[in-house]
């Protein structure tokens, strides 16, 4: 679906319970880790970068300790890349440390049937062998079609096939928000 053909049905997020959310990850990524060793954090393009940004942040200043972050690209690892243009634009994949033995959190913004998820681990697989991987993720909305769970979750938003969830970032949208919309 288009989402210029949706309109917004509820703001289901705003600036405030975002910003108490990634406070919320941060401490439970840190209390799963025991801690910082190893530890890095891997965004998801797009929105699941400025997100690992913002944990990186929290977690730094939680523990005066920056985390190493990196932005992942998952487009060639799409199993739906026919169906989403016929000449997809492919960024680059910008990790500039070895993750093999590292404890990876892997962010992104909305879970759903899964596919973005197992692309991204794909993607992973081929830099390395990390010591472990988990998912951090804003809004869990249901829906799986893969056997994939988030280990950090934001809001867990039910959600009919019908509805799209719309997160805003301010890095990207200019204003943070998480949006239901409908066809209009």
């Amino acid at each position: 679906m288009d989402k210029s053909e949706m309109k917004i049905k509820k703001e289901l997020i705003d600036s405030a319970a975002m910003s108490r959310a990634i406070t919320r990850i941060a401490h439970e990524i840190l209390e799963k880790n025991k801690g910082t060793d190893d530890l890095v954090l891997i965004g998801i393009r797009t929105r699941g970068v400025p997100l690992a940004e913002r944990l990186a942040a929290k977690i730094e200043e939680i523990e005066g300790i920056k985390l190493q972050t990196g932005i992942l690209d998952i487009t060639l690892y799409r199993d739906d890349l026919s169906t989403v243009a016929q000449q997809p634009i492919v960024h680059r994949t910008e990790i500039p440390f070895d993750i093999t033995g590292k404890k990876v959190v892997l962010v992104d913004d909305v879970l759903y049937t899964g596919r973005t998820v197992r692309a991204a681990l794909d993607a992973l697989i081929d830099l390395g062998r990390p010591l472990q991987i988990q998912l951090a993720i804003m809004i869990d909305r249901g829906h799986r079609e893969l056997p994939i769970r988030a280990d950090f979750v934001g809001k867990n938003l039910p959600t009919s096939k019908k509805e799209v969830v719309d997160v805003n970032l301010r890095e990207i949208d200019e204003k943070d928000a998480v949006l239901l919309l409908e066809k209009s």
